[in-house]
């Protein structure tokens, strides 16, 4: 099936692409230079909406609905269309839930509101751009749809959830701003796959396809060719992945890329529509633009709505943001009547590491263990008791018996680190999709911007088999990891390797620790990570001595140069999160966000915060019954607020105020109805509203 209607390469140099069909005569040319920022060639591509299209690549709704993923016709050379269709399916399923009665289709989704399969036509130009003092590539991105009016122009940010590639937002930001008739603009945020195979020296285009040449890639290791050498003499295929080991801290500018790729998408229309600066150009002054996405890219937006100094950004709408506020101790948090919590904002790092540690213990403990949905399958209970063993012969739990170890160690994460007491029955899911234990890995190399060579905590990345040992990744798993990788290993084949473990290196999770001798996950490794996190030895409660300390002041500093100010510049905005939130807790990110706004911008601020019950951070778990049952998507919450944003923007109609919304778990074997899912009330009662009363954030039960 033919998918790419029109591909042309704009830009200083020219290469052959045979899937491209080099025509212009449907293109007005480009009225001026690129933005100085975009490195190379930008590849602009014309979907009919028919065979292939943006939101889709030609799937449609009941082909992103479906179990079955798209194959490639060769698996060990997929063609960059493949490679793009099937990115496009794994990133859309990773963030909605897709399963039956969960609301896809009805709710959300391409179909909702548009054609029967909600396919869009339209261009997609996309380039490599760098920020000033770098020069890793970050992928940016621009979707026009056919249905964009330049009388009328609109745009909206797209930055990738999590770590994953350019289509990273395809579902959430891009389906709606796609549907709405805006421009789309994307951008990876200097993450992405952007793998490096050090064995065989393999990396990323652009489109997704491996090479080994000396030509534009997404990444590769600052190695020379005989530190490569040694590096593989010692370790063999392992490898090195952007977000952790480009040794540029990429979260730092998040704000800049997003910025930056506003002003691609604008450079994009005025070359798709022929203007320049005469009365017919788009421009910020005649264009609404929504700052959007989830996650790490609702942090990103936020932190470009921040750093916005040319009045780029009109609005933010934004779910469960991964926004590290500047640390106010100003002020409290107050829920219902649970005791203030005064030691909010911890960093990404902080709350992570500490999930890493406590979490497979604290999943045996009495109060969780047999009603935290699929603990019992995912986590059994033997690693979790050696884990509780190890905690409480190193003093860091106490307790006799597992069940009082594993209580105290819930209670750590609940008491100390500040971690909502409705996180924890999703928290053991989480952490048997080692989310804890790879975004931990990932952080601490990049705050610290250390390298693959550093081998941070001893810790590796590599392919292994069933044993745990360390095996090459196989060709087709490395051809298709574009499109299945989410940007943080474990994924697309690659794990996380221990390479310190007992025995041999191993996988982290099937690891002995030298200091047990027994299973534990690696449990020394990752005392290593909360202890570079916490800036001291945890264990001995010591100072950290020698490249330990040296690593956990460029950690701390690289966490200094992320946090977000609360100063959205009095632009309308919207945060929905979840309260159930079991990735980014809500007392260090969304709720003393609110708060640092409410302080710094006072009665200018038109931020609004709503705190959605029985929803939490990944819908894609909804499409397990047992968790399905109990939370509604937070998704639709999210597709609100650009709706109320839009409103505010366009109609002046005013955000209504920060809020519990209450809703309605639908039961199992229920579909979700609208019962499930009040609306964000235009005038809530006022025991349900968010207020910051004095120095305290007031937050309803």
């Amino acid at each position: 099936m033919k998918r790419i209607m029109i591909c042309t390469l704009i830009g200083v140099t020219s290469i052959a692409l045979s899937a491209c069909n080099d025509s212009k005569k449907d293109n007005p040319p480009a009225v001026s230079e690129a933005p100085g920022f975009i490195q190379g060639n930008i590849l602009h591509t014309q979907y009919d909406g028919i065979t292939d299209d943006l939101l889709t690549a030609g799937l449609g709704a009941s082909g992103l609905g479906s179990g079955a993923a798209p194959v490639f016709s060769d698996p060990l050379n997929p063609s960059s269309a493949e490679l793009r269709q099937l990115a496009i399916y794994n990133n859309y399923r990773a963030l909605v839930d897709t399963a039956p009665g969960g609301g896809y289709g009805e709710f959300f989704g391409p179909s909702v509101g548009n054609n029967t399969e909600g396919m869009i036509p339209g261009h997609e130009y996309i380039a490599f751009m760098t920020v000033p003092d770098s020069d890793v590539p970050v992928t940016v991105m621009a979707q026009i749809p056919d249905s964009f009016d330049a009388q009328n122009p609109c745009m909206v940010t797209a930055p990738s959830s999590g770590s994953r590639g350019i289509y990273g937002a395809i579902g959430t930001a891009g389906e709606w701003g796609l549907k709405k008739g805006c421009a789309v603009v994307y951008t990876d945020k200097g993450t992405g796959t952007g793998s490096h195979n050090l064995e065989t020296d393999a990396a990323q285009r652009i489109d997704g396809t491996l090479t080994i040449s000396d030509e534009p890639v997404q990444f590769r290791a600052d190695l020379t060719a005989s530190e490569r050498d040694d590096f593989n003499s010692v370790s063999a295929d392992r490898f090195a992945w952007k977000h952790a080991h480009s040794k540029t801290n990429p979260e730092a500018d998040w704000g800049r890329h997003v910025l930056q790729s506003v002003e691609f998408g604008f450079w994009a229309l005025n070359k798709q529509f022929g203007s320049d600066s005469n009365a017919n150009a788009i421009t910020p002054e005649n264009t609404l633009v929504i700052a959007s996405s989830v996650s790490n890219g609702g942090g990103s937006s936020v932190r470009a709505a921040e750093q916005d100094t040319k009045g780029l950004i009109d609005g933010v709408a934004v779910s469960e943001p991964n926004v590290n506020p500047v640390v106010d101790t100003g002020f409290s948090i107050v829920k219902g009547s649970d005791a203030p919590i005064t030691e909010h904002s911890r960093s990404l790092l902080e709350y992570t590491t500490a999930l890493a540690v406590y979490q497979r213990c604290a999943n045996q403990a009495p109060a969780i263990r047999d009603t935290a949905p699929l603990n019992a399958a995912f986590n059994p209970p033997v690693i979790g008791e050696n884990i509780c063993t190890s905690l409480g012969l190193k003093g860091l739990v106490t307790g006799a018996t597992t069940d009082e170890r594993a209580a105290d160690a819930l209670r750590i994460l609940n008491e100390e680190f500040g971690i909502q007491s409705e996180q924890n029955l999703l928290a053991p899911i989480h952490f048997a999709s080692n989310v804890a234990q790879s975004i931990s890995m990932t952080y601490a190399n990049a705050y610290g911007r250390a390298g693959v060579e550093d081998r941070v905590c001893g810790l590796s990345l590599a392919a292994t088999d069933g044993a745990g040992a360390v095996t090459p990744l196989t060709p087709a798993e490395e051809a298709a990891a574009f499109a299945t990788s989410n940007g943080i290993p474990p994924t697309a084949g690659v794990k996380i390797v221990y390479d310190e473990a007992l025995g041999q290196p191993t996988l982290l999770t099937a690891s002995m620790s030298p200091s047990s001798s027994q299973l534990d996950y690696g449990l020394d490794a990752l005392l290593c990570l909360h202890s570079l996190a916490m800036g001291r030895d945890v264990v001995n409660d010591t100072e950290l001595t020698g490249s330990q300390a040296t690593l956990a002041l460029a950690i701390a500093e690289g966490i200094s140069e992320i946090r977000a100010t609360g100063n959205l510049q009095g632009k309308p905005a919207v945060f929905v999160t979840g309260r159930a939130d079991a990735v980014l807790p809500i007392n260090h990110t969304s709720r003393p966000y609110f708060g640092l706004n409410q302080q710094v911008e006072g009665e200018g601020s038109e931020l609004r915060y709503y705190e959605v019950l029985n929803a939490h951070h990944l819908d894609v778990l909804n499409g397990f019954p047992a968790v399905g049952a109990s939370y509604v998507p937070l998704h639709h919450y999210y597709f609100q607020a650009l709706d109320l944003v839009w409103d505010r923007l366009t109609n002046g109609t005013p955000l209504p105020p920060s809020q519990v919304v209450r809703t309605t778990p639908r039961g199992e074997a229920t579909p979700l109805a609208e019962i499930n899912l009040p609306a964000i009330a235009a005038q809530p009662p006022e025991a349900d509203r968010i207020r910051l009363v004095d120095s305290e954030l007031v937050i309803p039960d």
